[in-house]
């Protein structure tokens, strides 16, 4: 623990932090959206003003440009912005858990891909959202399974006025182009909420300072193209103050490739053998029900109810031509995911200075996959989970919150498909597996503008379908019987208002991972296999300062450090995210009409492989400029990576270059 010390002592000075500061909403842009949809919270409770819950509110989204939601977390700090190069999808680290550990839920939804529990963050525009709520290691057991390392909500908007509109046309460098609308009404006993959305970019620019590598020459990356649409429909009837039913539908479709490496690791297979791949689906389909009901005067029911479909397709090129598919790696793979479950949720008041809240869930996960001319497998995952949480009031300014759930998972069904044969045999069967999470926290307001919290969290994750079943190519062997890896995450945090301009808050955290799950090297002679078989720890500090210099002039500044170590080999590293990261801006209003921000953010090197290989340190700064054409439009320009930088995220995968973004921005409402 010295070296956890000695990075404490480092980052306190910078001030501390774990909430993003409410008053960063003063920097956003007058067009700033409305409220947020709180049905589609998970956890309403009075101490969401002390937990290390954290939200990103649409208005800093827009003020920072942030277009997608893995762009619009990489604003806080514990969290990294990552990325699987091969497969050019966007993703982030929460304290340095992945997505598999810190599953993503639209109003409390999971939208996490059944396969494989990851999702490409990059796919979600933040163009319909209210917010993106964040928990970290200390998350409420009412999201369900999984959140071994917290959790992360999207939450869509909700109307205030009997009619609101508010949209976007714009046009980014001279090869890309987006448009949205949000239309919304909110009548006396129902509301209706409406978007649509479109983003595309024919390629994006790379670094004037990039030198020519195999595969790639530089200027406009190759094969970076991208496509996104989205529409969304909610209507919601509220008969009472107390009583709300909601009807709502999401349709994604997506498209894109996947940029060659363009590196220089020798030990890196796809230095001699690229990968020519492209996406022409990406699409997910969601219809959700979600209610609430006042049962008594001190007693509620909450209900989810959700069916989800994911499709995906890859298409494996001989060459960059990306025109034939004649070679032995070139194939056309398909998926064909659905998920469908619920829950339901009760919750009072009835015992004095207690909240508390029971919960039911269910969830059914059906991955379909198969390459063109081989049969369909299919494999089949039932999850249930119980889980009771407690909001307990012990004096006026000390809050004990309790929570634990069982959760148990069965595979019903795992097909195998065998290459000679042509046949589709099933895999064997494993045990259901079951797992307890548990948690505490203690939250002590020392004054209206004082906070402290403590707590101590033990969570689990389930092993995914493809980690149990994928032969990864033909490397590895599959384990149907691998077990759910843990981890009990502490943290210590405090938020303060020491001066009216200025908020402090920070935390501190150390995360021990047990059984996790890890891929054994040459357990048959050149194929690995997952197994429960690793320990580590994750520590660090979060630290952040807002501060009002003037009444025209806000600053705000974020640190993050983080220690991750690997106790079963040390020899093997952690990946993707770096040691230390700092984010800063300044937002300016010379006069009303115009708002100028600036930021910029500083990451250290981060290993991209396991045996070493790294992605250099770099610093990257943006510009915006936001001007009030009328009441009701405002015009902005953007200019990203403004000194041209050239960096990567992963080693190989270079990210872009200098690019302009042109937004002209309508609304209805101040």
């Amino acid at each position: 623990m010295n070296r956890l010390t000695t990075a404490l002592l480092l980052a306190l000075p910078a001030s501390l932090l774990a909430q993003q500061p409410d008053t960063l909403r003063s920097a956003a842009p007058d067009s700033a959206s409305g409220p947020v949809f709180q049905l589609g919270v998970v956890a309403v409770t009075a101490a969401r003003r002390a937990t290390p819950q954290e939200r990103i509110t649409a208005a800093t989204m827009q003020a920072q440009e942030r277009m997608d939601v893995s762009r619009a977390l990489d604003l806080l700090p514990g969290i990294t912005l990552t990325a699987s190069g091969p497969r050019n999808e966007s993703m982030v680290s929460v304290r340095g858990f992945d997505l598999r550990q810190v599953p993503v839920y639209m109003d409390g939804i999971p939208v996490y891909v059944p396969y494989d529990g990851y999702v490409d963050l990059g796919r979600f525009t933040t163009f319909d959202l209210s917010a993106v709520d964040v928990s970290k290691g200390f998350s409420s057991v009412l999201y369900g399974p999984n959140s071994l390392g917290g959790a992360i909500n999207l939450i869509s908007r909700k109307p205030e006025k009997k009619f609101e509109v508010d949209g976007a046309l714009g046009a980014i460098d001279a090869n890309g182009y987006l448009g949205s609308i949000n239309l919304g009404s909110r009548q006396r006993t129902f509301y209706v909420q409406g978007s649509l959305s479109f983003l595309h970019r024919d390629s994006w620019p790379m670094s004037a300072d990039f030198q020519p590598m195999k595969n790639e020459d530089g200027g406009q990356r190759g094969n970076s193209f991208r496509t996104d649409g989205k529409v969304s429909f909610k209507a919601g009837w509220t008969p009472n103050a107390r009583n709300e039913y909601v009807l709502g539908y999401i349709n994604q479709q997506g498209a894109k490739g996947s940029p060659v490496y363009a590196g220089s690791d020798t030990l890196n297979a796809l230095l001699k053998k690229p990968r020519f791949w492209q996406w022409p689906q990406w699409n997910k389909e969601t219809l959700y029900f979600l209610s609430n009901t006042q049962v008594t005067a001190t007693s509620n029911l909450r209900a989810r109810l959700y069916y989800d479909i994911f499709t995906n397709a890859i298409n494996s090129f001989d060459d960059a031509t990306y025109s034939t598919q004649k070679k032995p790696y070139a194939f056309q793979s398909f998926y064909n995911d659905y998920t469908y479950g619920g829950g339901i949720e009760y919750g009072t008041t009835a015992v004095r200075r207690n909240q508390l809240k029971l919960a039911l869930q269910y969830k059914r996960d059906v991955h379909r996959e198969n390459n063109l001319g081989e049969p369909v497998r299919r494999f089949e995952d039932n999850t249930a989970t119980v889980g009771l949480e407690d909001e307990y009031a012990v004096t006026d300014r000390i809050t004990l919150i309790p929570g634990i759930s069982y959760s148990n998972r069965a595979n019903m069904e795992a097909q195998d498909y065998n290459s000679s044969t042509h046949a589709l045999v099933p895999f064997p069967q494993a045990a259901a597996s079951g797992a307890f999470s548990g948690q505490a926290g203690l939250f002590y307001r020392l004054s209206e503008k004082h906070r402290l919290g403590a707590s101590v969290a033990h969570k689990t994750r389930f092993a995914t379908i493809k980690d149990r079943y994928s032969y990864r190519m033909g490397t590895a062997i599959p384990n149907p019987g691998l077990k759910p890896e843990t981890a009990t995450n502490y943290e210590v945090n405090w938020r303060g208002r020491p001066a009216d301009v200025l908020s402090l808050q920070g935390a501190l955290y150390y995360s021990r991972i047990t059984d996790a799950i890890m891929g054994i090297s040459n357990v048959e002679p050149g194929r690995s296999q997952m197994q429960n078989a690793g320990q580590a720890e994750f520590m660090g500090a979060e630290a952040a300062l807002e501060w009002k210099v003037r009444k025209n002039l806000l600053c705000s500044v974020n640190y993050t450090y983080i220690e991750r170590n690997n106790l079963q080999n040390p020899d093997l590293h952690f990946t993707d995210v770096p040691n230390t990261k700092l984010f800063g801006f300044l937002s300016y209003r010379p006069v009303d009409r115009i708002r100028m921000t600036a930021s910029a953010e500083h990451c250290s090197s981060r290993y991209s492989t396991s045996y070493g290989t790294k992605a250099a340190a770099f610093t990257v700064a943006n510009a915006f400029v936001s001007g009030k054409l009328w009441k009701y439009a405002s015009l902005e320009l953007g200019v990203n990576n403004l000194f041209d930088t050239n960096y990567s995220l992963v080693e190989g995968w270079p990210e872009e270059g200098r690019s302009f973004n042109l937004i002209l921005r309508f609304f209805n409402h101040d």
